[in-house]
């Protein structure tokens, strides 16, 4: 899991949904807690942040449909 940070504009909507596995950068954009890997207990959090966010800017390193 990654944020392109071209594409993030710090909605927060991932630290929000998820933040056991996105956190926020001293400028309010969205940041990857870890490695990256996501637990299967945690899989359905970062679905659910794929695809809330407005940009678009997160990618799953698989395919996650809304």
């Amino acid at each position: 899991m990654q944020i392109n940070p071209e594409r993030c504009q710090g909605h927060g909507r991932c630290y929000d949904l998820a933040p056991e596995l996105f956190g926020e950068d001293e400028e309010g954009y969205g940041v990857v807690l870890g490695d990256g890997l996501v637990a299967p207990e945690h899989e359905r959090a970062a679905r659910l942040a794929v695809v809330n966010c407005p940009e678009k800017a997160i990618d799953s390193g698989e395919e996650v449909s809304s």
